[in-house]
């Protein structure tokens, strides 16, 4: 962790190995955060070229290097949301299915229209959630709110996700 913060520093102070060290060590992260919101290989593989530019771009302006994770996944969630906007579309793939601890007889359709069914907030909380595996506080460092306003919204959205569900005739195991 400390060596990471160390990267993060000197990323930001035009180190241009220690950006591409970092970016190598979430590119997996990324790609399957741009694999969940926009379901296309190369959307997402598209996706991580215009993030990694955009981190590159504004690298300068990241307050707190312990928060570079989740910095990136926002830029990540913010520019998947951009293109879902455009293209009028949310697809899910496998990996969000267990993820979400969805029980076997959900199908991926069934997800797929009870995550569509949700506002932008409670699909980008219930996937940095359960997707990233994120703390509660650093989803609240990432959307810039309290820690009790994000439980609060977490418990919403997945009350929200296990009564589309329940209407589908299964229930969430989360």
């Amino acid at each position: 962790m400390k060596q990471e913060q160390q990267w993060v520093e000197d990323a930001s102070k035009g180190d241009g190995e220690a950006f591409l060290t970092l970016m190598k060590q979430y590119k997996l992260d990324l790609y399957r955060t741009a694999l969940s919101y926009l379901h296309d290989e190369g959307e997402a593989l598209e996706a991580i070229q215009e993030v990694t530019y955009r981190a590159y771009k504004n690298i300068r302006s990241i307050k707190q290097p312990a928060y570079f994770k989740t910095w990136l996944i926002r830029i990540m969630i913010n520019y998947c949301n951009d293109q879902l906007k455009n293209n009028r579309r949310m697809t899910v793939n496998d990996e969000l299915l267990n993820a979400y601890g969805i029980s076997e007889n959900h199908s991926e359709m069934e997800l797929k229209d009870a995550m569509q069914g949700l506002d932008e907030r409670s699909r980008e909380i219930l996937i940095l959630k359960y997707f990233h595996d994120l703390k509660i506080k650093d989803i609240a460092q990432a959307m810039q709110c309290p820690e009790g306003t994000v439980k609060t919204w977490l418990n919403k959205a997945l009350k929200m996700l296990r009564d589309r569900l329940d209407e589908k005739g299964g229930s969430l195991n989360v």
